[in-house]
């Protein structure tokens, strides 16, 4: 098949548009050259509306594989999709299991005792953050379909929820309430997170972007440590408040009187023991096992100290019981109707939000790097089943945490079997060994924290997005600066905010760009890119790199406007040819909307009155339908739309061509 390259570099198939006598008639315009810009049949507006429907909920065709097969495998098919665990585990074996035990272990030894002190950042009985690593891990099992991703509590999400239930019910006053306005928050998470995968709107948790999460994450880590100062210095009465200046003044009121110095030493100890073994699992990857089963022994050798010293009689806080058995049910307690509800449904669907976005974040990370792929809303349905269901029985919100899952991956785990091995260890802990914690000092649960959330401050992306994009460090500082210096809930409206007006700063001002002629060519390029690009004498080239909307159609008018004025006034200083033409690039723009053109069509005015002829290069299919629609190509005339930029100077300006 013939194909040429245009100017544009894109590589175009001369051969389509020839055969009208057998195939699907094309209609073209500009008539004065070999190639001409195709204009692709109307499209009736059903037919509009479903391929517009495909592309933003089912761009990735879920039903293709479905087209053709009888009922009966329809319907073990649409089982596997629901529970992914009908299609690996029929080809599970020994080998693999033996790698998910391993690892199972070791993620087990790892979020016990960070379960424990998840739990008191939310305010919980510990008893409940072993519970959320029982149950919702099954589940995930079953409907996830991530290799890697190790499900739990984790430490944002915990600072979330404890931040905000708290400012609703005093969880040390009303325990009962609090526990249940949580559940009713975890079930509505579930919600929440099961609503976006049904529905396919997965691509909402895209407007919290990298940036603002890189930011997030570290003012919520910092928060974190900040709030763990209460037990690791062993502070009594210690402020509700999580912003830095809060927790700074209620450290410093308490240096005199509140400070234990037993419990400093002990957490000083286990925090540099801990920081220890995660440099040495950081630095040899054979060792990760170490960082990995490190909490564990220090929750071992902090307990059995404190329980042989009585240090709990020198002002030492510890945990003390921690409720024997499984997960109870607990549908009863979720608010259902009351004051609560709208309460229960906010934090829940905010708390599911940042849950969904971290989980999601994992699952890819772990799948790129052992080159599978992940289905998006599969996830999110999965994952708010599993919080549906663990709200049902005494588990608050869970989701994948990248501590745990970093662990589980190099520990050579190879389906999700890692997650249900981790569970019944988690069970047997909750019916046999739970009493044994009861020594266990709070200081060693904040130690626990604090080494894990340093992991969360990512200061080599925020350096790297410093050098990439301003306006993106920007929206990472904001989230940042919003969380420690205000709350987790301001800062994640904070950076959301200044994402969003990231998105309409360059919907509503899009780059406009001034082309010029590489020599020897006939390709046309930004003159700022290429200094070595020359403008074409008598004619102003300007490219737009954007869809023009009725958000920027003005400013795209009033931009290249502004291109012809400034051109003018240098061809008058320079004495040089004056401007006749004005050609815009369109190729960029994928869409156009009825105020684009009316844009255009003032364009065309102002052009006009200074006896310049408007040439348009390059419109996509969308475009050119849309202007023929609108009956713009009759009003410029067909003879002054082009295939390439270099046809139009070819035409207009020939010696140019010439001369190339």
């Amino acid at each position: 098949m013939p194909r040429v390259v245009s100017d544009g570099g894109e590589s175009i198939d001369t051969d389509v548009a020839s055969r009208t006598s057998s195939h699907r008639r094309v209609d073209s315009v500009q008539h004065g050259h070999g190639y001409k810009v195709g204009v692709p049949p109307k499209k009736s507006l059903f037919a509009e509306f479903s391929d517009a429907v495909k592309e933003t909920f089912f761009a990735d065709d879920p039903l293709r594989q479905f087209k053709d097969l009888p009922r009966s495998k329809k319907i073990w098919l649409g089982l596997q999709q629901v529970f992914p665990v009908l299609d690996w585990g029929r080809n599970y074996s020994l080998g693999k299991f033996k790698g998910d035990l391993i690892a199972g272990l070791t993620i087990a030894s790892l979020c016990i005792p960070q379960d424990i002190g998840y739990s008191k950042l939310a305010n919980l009985p510990p008893q409940v953050g072993l519970y959320s690593s029982f149950v919702p891990p099954l589940i995930y099992a079953a409907m996830g379909s991530s290799r890697d991703i190790a499900i739990g509590p984790v430490a944002v999400v915990s600072l979330l929820l404890g931040t905000l239930l708290q400012n609703e019910i005093d969880p040390n006053t009303h325990p009962l309430e609090y526990r249940r306005l949580a559940f009713t928050a975890t079930f509505f998470a579930g919600i929440t997170q099961a609503a976006l995968g049904f529905f396919r709107l997965g691509f909402i948790i895209e407007f919290l972007s990298h940036a603002a999460i890189v930011g997030f994450m570290a003012g919520a880590a910092i928060t974190i440590a900040l709030q763990q100062l209460k037990g690791f210095l062993g502070i009594a009465h210690f402020t509700k408040k999580s912003d830095i200046v809060s927790v700074m003044e209620s450290v410093w009121g308490n240096v005199h009187h509140g400070w234990n110095w037993q419990t400093i030493l002990i957490g000083a100890s286990f925090l540099a023991f801990l920081l220890v073994a995660k440099y040495i699992g950081k630095k040899n990857k054979r060792l990760f096992w170490v960082s990995a089963i490190a909490p564990l022994i220090s929750v071992i050798i902090s307990t059995f100290f404190v329980y042989i010293t009585r240090a709990d009689k020198h002002g030492v806080s510890i945990v003390k019981n921690i409720k024997k058995g499984i997960n109870p049910p607990s549908v009863s307690l979720i608010y259902f109707s009351g004051p609560y509800l709208a309460t229960g449904f906010r934090v829940g669907a905010v708390a599911g939000m940042i849950g969904l976005t971290e989980a999601i974040a994992i699952g890819r990370t772990f799948a790129a790097l052992k080159d599978y792929q992940i289905d998006g809303n599969k996830e999110m349905v999965a994952l708010g089943t599993m919080n549906i269901v663990g709200s049902m029985t005494s588990c608050y919100v869970a989701t994948g945490s990248f501590s745990r899952s970093a662990v589980n991956y190099m520990a050579g785990c190879t389906t999700a079997v890692s997650n249900v091995v981790m569970a019944i260890v988690v069970m047997l802990t909750l019916l046999l060994i739970t009493p044994l914690f009861k020594y266990t000092p709070n200081a060693i649960l904040s130690s626990i924290i604090i080494s894990a959330v340093l992991g969360l401050i990512d200061y080599e992306s925020a350096y790297l997005i410093w050098k990439v994009d301003k306006l993106d460090f920007l929206a990472c500082l904001g989230a940042f600066i919003g969380v420690i210096f205000s709350s987790v809930e301001y800062g994640l409206l904070i950076a959301v905010a200044i994402s969003l007006a990231k998105i309409l700063l360059q919907v509503t001002r899009p780059r406009t760009a001034l082309l010029g002629n590489l020599p020897r060519t006939t390709i046309y390029r930004n003159v700022e890119q290429y200094p070595d690009a020359t403008k074409v004498p008598g004619v102003l080239i300007v490219r737009v790199d954007s869809a023009i909307y009725f958000t920027n159609s003005n400013y795209v008018k009033e931009r290249i406007l502004r291109w012809l004025r400034d051109e003018e006034e240098q061809q008058q200083d320079q004495k040089l040819s004056k401007i006749e033409f004005l050609i815009v690039e369109l190729s960029p723009v994928i869409d156009i909307d009825t105020s684009g053109i009316h844009a255009l069509e003032e364009l065309l005015k102002a052009l006009e009155k200074r006896k310049i002829q408007l040439v348009l290069a390059n419109p996509g299919p969308v475009v050119i339908q849309k202007l023929r629609s609108a009956k713009f190509t009759d009003l410029i005339g067909e003879d002054k739309i082009f295939l390439t930029v270099g046809d139009a100077v070819k035409k207009f300006a020939p010696k140019v061509v010439d001369n190339v």
